[in-house]
């Protein structure tokens, strides 16, 4: 079952709670930040692709700023350049409720789900719900080979979390190698790979460029899942501050997602 004990909230609760928390709404992450990493996506820099190929298709930084608007709800005037960007909390809200659908499609399939985080110290808590509600709908919840390494990090589990663990500390990162370790180390095994991946960063590019169903959670100043998203490279991306003062604040934002899927008493 979910970890979190939050009730569920009704929509506008969530939305309130999510400006409130800074999760949506007026985020921490900087106009300037932001625009930078458009503009290094658009001019190649991988580090920001996630995994995914994404050719020649985003090349110019304006594109990559009018889906970010449309997907994130950033502020689509390009000549803003400095200072308070956003995240539309009605499309968070959206993107968690589309989440769901998959969810609960999983659920009823019982399908075989992997679930990793790139970003342990703000979304490990929502992805260890999800993993527990899952498992207790009968999903077969992928166990990630012993031994594998990627980034000068050993890739391992917790709470059936996929992460990373450099000197003792679960490492962020963006990553896609570690996924790919965990694909090829299947493979390898002879065990099958997931049916669905529900990630962030790096992890859910790479499934979703394998060609596997994935959904993640992004920041506004991470693009590439945002394009993925909208060239059906992945299903859904939950736009999000990925890293706010407190973990708990995700809670009532775990319970509705789980809520919305019909995965709680």
């Amino acid at each position: 079952m979910p970890i979190t004990s939050a009730p569920a909230p009704s929509r506008a609760e969530l939305v309130e709670h999510l400006v409130r928390t800074r999760i949506a709404g007026d985020v921490a992450t900087p106009r300037e930040n932001n625009l930078d990493h458009y503009r290094k996506l658009a001019n190649g820099d991988r580090h920001y692709w996630f995994g995914l190929e994404l050719g020649d298709r985003w090349r110019d930084e304006q594109d990559v700023l009018a889906v970010m608007a449309e997907r994130c709800g950033v502020i689509d005037d390009p000549d803003h350049r400095h200072g308070q960007d956003t995240i539309d909390p009605e499309l968070t809200v959206d993107a968690l409720e589309r989440m769901a659908a998959v969810l609960r499609k999983a659920a009823a399939g019982r399908r075989r789900v992997l679930l990793a985080t790139g970003h342990p110290g703000g979304l490990l808590d929502v992805h260890i719900a999800t993993a527990a509600a899952l498992r207790a709908a009968g999903c077969d919840i992928v166990v990630v080979p012993d031994g594998l390494t990627a980034d000068d990090g050993v890739v391992f589990q917790f709470g059936q979390v996929a992460m990373v663990e450099r000197g003792a500390t679960l490492w962020h990162t963006h990553s896609p190698a570690p996924m790919a370790a965990i694909l090829d180390g299947l493979e390898a095994a002879g065990e099958a790979l997931p049916d669905l991946v529900v990630a962030d960063h790096g992890w859910a590019g790479c499934a979703g460029q394998r060609g596997i169903d994935a959904v993640g959670y992004a920041d506004s100043n991470d693009p590439a899942l945002f394009l993925a998203e909208a060239e059906g490279t992945v299903q859904v991306t939950v736009p999000l501050d990925d890293h706010v003062r407190s973990p708990r604040y995700y809670d009532p934002l775990t319970a509705y997602l789980l809520n919305a899927a019909g995965l709680t008493d």
